[in-house]
């Protein structure tokens, strides 16, 4: 089974890097980026299969760069980052086509959860 490709955007370089490190060591193939630009064209040349994304982001919010991947990808699941807890955006996340989200601090277990079924609600949607 091929790894899992997780992309993660948040402006918080350290926390993206450190999480990124994280699921490798758990088998993931993950990468970091760090603006919304970077995500966009990442996803566009090499999608991957999962995205974890800052809801609150400099320059453009990660509700619009959610909306902007789903017109070009929708079969990339979007797991929404927030430090905020459940808020109007969080919904917005999910009314765009969010799979979840999951608040900061991330728990870890219960993110390779997430993760894991947002591949598999993928691989279903793509049978």
């Amino acid at each position: 089974m091929l790894q899992t490709k997780v992309l993660i955007v948040d402006d918080e370089m350290e926390f993206a890097v450190t999480l990124a490190e994280r699921l490798q060591i758990r088998g993931y193939n993950a990468k970091s980026v760090y603006c919304a630009v970077d995500a966009i064209a990442l996803s566009r040349n090499d999608p991957p299969d999962v995205m974890l994304l800052d809801l609150r982001m400099p320059g453009m919010s990660g509700i619009k760069v959610l909306q902007t991947i789903k017109q070009f990808n929708p079969s990339i699941e979007v797991i929404m980052l927030t430090g905020l807890g459940p808020s109007e955006e969080s919904a917005e996340g999910m009314k765009s086509g969010a799979f979840d989200y999951i608040m900061k601090p991330v728990d870890i277990e219960r993110l390779v959860e997430k993760i894991d079924k947002a591949k598999l609600n993928k691989q279903e949607r793509e049978v």
